[in-house]
């Protein structure tokens, strides 16, 4: 059989990919639009996607589509029960990220635990300059050290975070939107881990389980001086509730890596908090260099050891 190779939104993936090492033909795109995905993937046997949506209402529309190759570890892009109604096997990237989004994760923790943005608005407002000493004390600056980091999410990417932390001299914990049974980890319930944690990282997948996961209701929950990190997905935390927990002090700050809709739109209340105890990135804690590259070598081994009868990293 000679496949046919769509890739729907090239652009999503700045790396080298190289040739597939079997007959076939290959069409790619810079980006796809809604309207646009089934016209684009009549004729192909495989689909590559990052965050172009297939849903049942397509899938009836491509016989002929028997793979789909994630180019993510999110998978919530494609429907996957009506995949395999529809005869479409499903594959992700697994363990790509877990050094950069770490230290993306740390970042953000050292940023907001010693309020490095508010001190770089004190020097820009001249406050250092007018000081009577050689130094500032406008800000608390909070030590890693000894505080307690509560992880959301045992998966290679919430392990690698806890090694860091370790390093640091931090407590660890784990909490899952399922049961952890795991003997070398500290687990406790979710709204346990919400009412010990310093910092909460969040590294679990986009569910119907875990959408809206932290609402108000967990904010309240969490310390008065607890950060919230977020470089998983968007709509794990409920953000008018996050909007609301940073204007009446529920939590210290919060560091956000995702939002809900991706890109947002320019009205989206989150792109104007301009509070030195909130940092939000553009979905680039994943973006390394040697991350996306090792990404694209996973995403072609994918396709070639399904084409090959040796499926790996199916998503079931």
């Amino acid at each position: 059989m000679k496949h046919h190779v769509v890739f729907l939104d090239r652009d999503s993936v700045k790396a080298e990919i190289r040739s597939l090492n079997f007959k076939h033909t290959y069409e790619e795109y810079s980006k796809t639009s809604f309207n646009q995905i089934v016209p684009r993937l009549q004729q192909a046997t495989i689909a590559i996607i990052n965050k172009v949506q297939l849903n049942d209402e397509m899938l009836v529309k491509l016989p002929k589509l028997k793979m789909v190759a994630v180019a993510a570890t999110g998978y919530d892009c494609a429907d996957i029960a009506a995949c395999k109604i529809h005869g479409v096997e499903v594959a992700n990237i697994r363990n790509y990220a877990v050094r950069t989004v770490p230290e993306h994760v740390f970042m953000m923790i050292l940023s907001l635990r010693r309020n490095l943005i508010a001190y770089r608005q004190d020097i820009e407002n001249g406050v250092w300059q007018k000081s009577d000493q050689f130094c500032l004390f406008t800000h608390d600056i909070c030590d890693l050290y000894g505080a307690t980091i509560g992880i959301v999410g045992n998966g290679a990417i919430g392990q690698a975070t806890a090694a860091i932390a370790r390093g640091f001299g931090m407590r660890v914990i784990f909490s899952s939107y399922k049961s952890l049974s795991e003997d070398n980890v500290e687990s406790v319930p979710f709204k346990v881990l919400l009412a010990r944690s310093d910092i909460v990282s969040l590294h679990c997948p986009m569910t119907p389980d875990t959408r809206d996961m932290i609402g108000i209701n967990e904010l309240r929950i969490m310390k008065r001086n607890a950060l919230l990190i977020n470089t998983a997905r968007g709509g794990l935390v409920n953000e008018n509730a996050l909007l609301q927990a940073l204007d009446e002090g529920l939590i210290a700050g919060a560091g956000f890596d995702v939002l809900t809709t991706e890109p947002p739109e320019s009205s989206h209340p989150l792109l104007n908090v301009n509070r030195p105890n909130f940092i939000l990135t553009p979905h680039v804690a994943w973006t390394s260099v040697g991350s996306m590259q090792l990404l694209a070598e996973q995403l072609i081994n994918n396709i070639e050891e399904w084409v090959a009868g040796n499926p790996q990293n199916l998503v079931t």
